[in-house]
């Protein structure tokens, strides 16, 4: 079995609202896997972004703890927390963040050196990714308004691994994206998965669900149930028709 590199311990975050407690996490056991695509699902306030941002340290939990391999992150400070993130976690959200006044390549390039003062090895690893993900060198010095959207959203993806981090975070990667640049994101998000590398994505759609191979379905505030697909195999009929009947069961 793989190593567990996140484990929380009774979880829970509550938010206060109009003088009302909303439990939005309740006390939540759970394992993350090292190279797993881990798929958090769920109806909307079933508390799947604040699961992902309690686990990737942008949020705190308001009781319980989260500890990546021997280190519980819960309690650190906001300075410590923002460093952590920084060297251990990749971002890819709905939108994209990146910053318009700087080339595709600059943005990847001033993520990179927050973390390693090399500017040779990162600018080496920032063009060989982007290589990767079928960025051309004409691209790389266009501002992201020059781009489409999917080309955006893969600049995006390269930001997030440019550091090596243990995990990438992805909220909804695919949610403002056409279905032709939607698999395209998705088709290098798993390339690099099968290659080891740990993902947690959460997500509303079906097809991005797919490429995960595990499920977590969350309702009220906990996890209603896992399915495990194994590795992803395009046209696997057998494993659409397996989430499937698991989302009915969940009731999705």
């Amino acid at each position: 079995m793989s190593q567990a590199i996140i484990t929380t311990n009774k979880l829970s975050k509550t938010f206060s609202s109009g003088g009302m407690q909303q439990h939005v996490l309740k006390n939540l056991d759970l394992e993350i896997f090292a190279g797993d695509f881990t798929v958090i699902m769920g109806s909307s306030g079933a508390g799947k972004s604040t699961l992902m941002y309690a686990l990737s340290g942008m949020d705190k939990p308001t009781l319980g703890s989260i500890t990546y391999f021997d280190q519980e992150i819960a309690k650190l400070s906001n300075d410590k927390l923002a460093v952590f993130r920084r060297v251990n976690c990749g971002f890819v959200f709905q939108q994209m963040f990146l910053l318009d006044n700087m080339s595709i390549l600059d943005n990847i390039l001033a993520a990179g050196l927050l973390v390693s003062n090399d500017r040779k090895a990162i600018t080496t690893r920032a063009k060989d990714l982007l290589t990767q993900v079928g960025l051309t060198e004409t691209i790389w010095r266009k501002f992201p308004t020059q781009l489409s959207g999917g080309e955006t959203q893969r600049a995006a993806i390269v930001r997030a691994l440019i550091n090596q981090p243990k995990v990438v975070f992805a909220d909804e990667p695919t949610g403002a994206l056409n279905s032709a640049s939607g698999k395209a994101v998705l088709d290098v998000l798993t390339e690099f998965n099968d290659k080891g590398q740990s993902i947690i994505m959460v997500t509303h759609d079906l097809k991005s669900a797919r490429r995960g191979n595990r499920i977590l379905y969350m309702r009220d505030g906990v996890i209603q149930g896992v399915c495990n697909l194994g590795k992803y195999v395009s046209g696997d009929r057998e494993r659409h028709d397996k989430l499937q009947a698991f989302l009915c069961e969940m009731g999705w």
